[in-house]
């Protein structure tokens, strides 16, 4: 397993603004932790200003360097040739440019990477966001902005793109690789899988052909497609598949990701990874910077098996929600720091109960020690253990309790969002 303990790994999307830092939870008034309210705590994101200008520059200065490049190797070839001829000879190629020919997606013929990119780059879209996730020093709300890519599930218009690039949106606009632009609606999303869809009004639209991401082998070529930097729509880079059901831990999300040598850059997030067949087997979602000892690194992306990815997306189409996702039915909150302690007048750090849904055997202010045997530290903990269950399990809940070990027999339900409920507010802190 990659645990993510020094934030190695981050969402590959492009957000411009200046970078906003997770906020601890804490309460609306002094009280014990079952009376508090506390702000929600976010996954802190890498987030880079997108510099259009320099970037022109940065594109202009590398043509400028190869172009005198190449003057000063043909001027050499030039110099030596007269020297010995007294007569400057260049041999040009006759070679005529081949013509990609576009090839139908039928999972059976293999392509280039020209094909691939020619049979699929319509259907990979561009994907700009603004929203108010952040707040300045005086509490007032902070436009932030933030890019990425997706990929045309539907002649209609529905688009899969990551959770992470469209949350806290307040606009999102879709750019086609024709240059068409559209206002997108969000349809639904879900944190856990990083998987969200949304819609635009159009019809007769290119769509991906969806592969088989289980049938894939370690060393089989890759392409991805997508948007880096939010402004280099259309781009396309090539690899092999690094490693399979790749265990990595995001911001506390655990996630099993399909691991890659092919470039991903920030605005990547949501692009469509594809094998030689033109076929998407992955949804490109995150790449790591450094190791734990600050080393800087490259060529490990990341990206969600489709199967997972298409799964998650007709749940959200059809239903609003990934049904089936299991629910401890509490409300808690991860008290991490002295500072935090203190606001909530507890003594010791770690994950303490706020509220509870469906027992009363689990009461505001136990604190959570294990699970089923499983030693349970922060929410990231529970987390992991509860995508190993299926609604109707029952486990063990351990709690310590006025210096008390208690152990609390619990039944997983269903989780069921609801436009009031404190999983989407979580003006009290996160709910499993």
């Amino acid at each position: 397993m990659y645990n993510d303990e020094q934030n190695l790994y981050h969402y590959t999307y492009r957000k411009d603004g200046s970078e906003s830092g997770q906020q601890n939870a804490g309460p609306a008034g002094d009280g014990a932790v079952g009376t508090v309210q506390s702000e929600p705590q976010r996954p802190i994101q890498e987030m880079k200003p997108v510099k259009k200008n320099r970037m022109g520059l940065k594109v202009t200065a590398l043509a400028l360097c190869c172009a005198l490049l190449g003057g000063a190797l043909g001027g050499g070839i030039v110099w030596g040739v007269s020297r010995a001829t007294s007569e400057a000879t260049v041999q040009v190629s006759d070679r005529t440019v081949s013509q990609v020919s576009l090839k139908t997606v039928d999972g059976k013929t293999e392509m280039t990477d020209a094909e691939v990119y020619a049979a699929n780059v319509n259907s990979v879209v561009s994907i700009n966001v603004t929203g108010t996730n952040s707040n300045n020093f005086f509490g007032q709300p902070v436009q932030t902005a933030s890019s990425g890519s997706g990929f045309i599930l539907t002649t209609d218009g529905y688009i899969v793109t990551n959770y992470h690039v469209v949350e806290d949106a307040q606009t999102v606009k879709v750019t086609l690789y024709n240059g068409d632009e559209y206002d997108a609606q969000y349809v639904g999303g879900d944190e856990d899988y990083d998987i969200a869809v949304i819609k635009i009004e159009a019809t007769g639209l290119p769509c991906a052909l969806v592969g088989d991401s289980d049938k894939l082998e370690v060393g089989d070529e890759v392409v991805a497609v997508g948007n880096p930097l939010g402004e280099l729509g259309g781009t396309v880079t090539n690899g092999i598949i690094s490693a399979l059901s790749r265990d990595v831990n995001i911001d506390g999300t655990e996630m099993s990701l399909i691991q890659t040598n092919a470039a991903v850059n920030p605005g990547n997030s949501g692009g469509g990874l594809f094998n030689m067949y033109g076929e998407l087997i992955g949804i490109v979602n995150a790449k790591s910077t450094s190791t734990s000892s600050g080393t800087s690194v490259e060529g490990i992306g990341f990206a969600i098996p489709v199967a997972t990815a298409t799964k998650v997306a007709e749940e959200l189409v059809n239903y609003g929600y990934v049904r089936g996702k299991v629910m401890l039915g509490i409300t808690y909150v991860d008290i991490e720091d002295a500072y935090t302690a203190m606001r909530y007048r507890v003594n010791d750090l770690g994950l303490y109960i706020v509220s509870s849904e469906y027992t009363d055997d689990l009461k505001a202010g136990d604190r959570i020690v294990a699970i089923d045997d499983t030693q349970i530290t922060y929410s990231s903990d529970i987390k992991s253990i509860l995508k190993k269950h299926s609604v109707g399990d029952e486990i063990t809940v351990k709690v310590v309790r006025d210096g008390q070990y208690i152990d609390v027999k619990v039944t997983l339900h269903e989780y069921v969002p609801s436009e009031t409920s404190s999983e989407t507010t979580a003006e009290s802190g996160s709910t499993n």
